[in-house]
C-alpha cells in the first residue's frame, strides 16, 4: 500500500478474525511502533501481546475487573469475551519517565504515536485493527495485572487480525474545517 493512501485513507477495522500477523508482519509491527517520535528517546512505552491462547490471561483479568466493579454476571461474561474479538492484542502502556526536559503529555503523546504506527503498519500488510480504550483502560485492577506503576497508564488496546470484510473507508472530510493560516487568528 502506498504511504499517502494509508495516511489519508485510515479507518479502523472492528470485525476480526483469524489468522493473526505472521510472525514477520508482527516483527513490523513492532519495528513501526518504536520509530516514533520520542522526545530524549526515553522509550517510554511498554507493550504486552496477547496472541491466541494468551488472550484467556487477559480474559480473566477483564472478569475480575468486572467483578470487582460489582457489574452484573452478564456484564462479567461479556468482559470475558472481549479479548477474543482479534486474534492478537496488544496493549500499549506508558511507562512513565521522570524528566524534566519531557513532560508527562509529550511521553504519553510518544505512546499514543507507537499505537497509531503499529496500527497503520497493520493497514500496510493487508491486516485490520481497531485501537480501543474504554473501562478497561481506566481500571486500575487491570492496570495492576499488566504491570503498570503509579505514574504509568493504559493508553488503549490494539486489536489485531483479519479483516472479516472489506474494511469500510470513512468518508473524506474537508480539511479547511480543521485549519487555519495564523494571520486570521494570531493577534500582534
Amino acid at each position: 500500500m502506498d504511504a499517502l493512501d494509508l495516511l489519508t485513507t485510515r479507518s479502523s477495522m472492528p470485525r476480526l478474525i483469524e489468522p493473526a500477523p505472521t510472525p514477520i508482519q508482527l516483527d513490523i509491527i513492532r519495528q513501526a511502533a518504536i520509530r516514533v517520535p520520542d522526545h530524549m528517546n526515553l522509550s517510554p512505552y511498554r507493550f504486552i501481546e496477547f496472541l491466541g491462547a494468551d488472550r484467556k490471561i487477559l480474559a480473566d483479568i477483564y472478569q475480575q475487573a468486572a467483578r470487582f466493579n460489582d457489574f452484573s454476571d452478564e456484564r462479567v461474561e461479556q468482559a470475558g469475551q472481549i479479548p477474543f474479538r482479534a486474534p492478537l492484542i496488544i496493549a500499549s502502556c506508558l511507562r512513565y519517565v521522570d524528566n524534566d526536559k519531557v513532560p508527562r503529555h509529550e511521553q504519553f503523546a510518544s505512546v499514543a504515536c507507537a499505537t497509531m504506527a503499529m496500527q497503520q503498519a497493520c493497514f500496510a500488510q493487508g491486516l485490520g485493527a481497531i485501537w480501543r480504550t474504554g473501562w478497561l483502560a481506566e481500571d486500575d485492577y487491570v492496570r495492576e495485572q499488566l504491570g503498570c506503576g503509579p505514574d504509568d497508564e493504559i493508553v488503549g488496546f490494539l486489536y489485531i487480525g483479519t479483516p472479516a470484510v472489506p474494511t469500510p473507508i470513512k468518508p473524506a472530510q474537508d480539511p479547511s474545517a480543521f485549519f487555519q493560516k495564523a494571520t486570521d487568528i494570531v493577534i500582534a
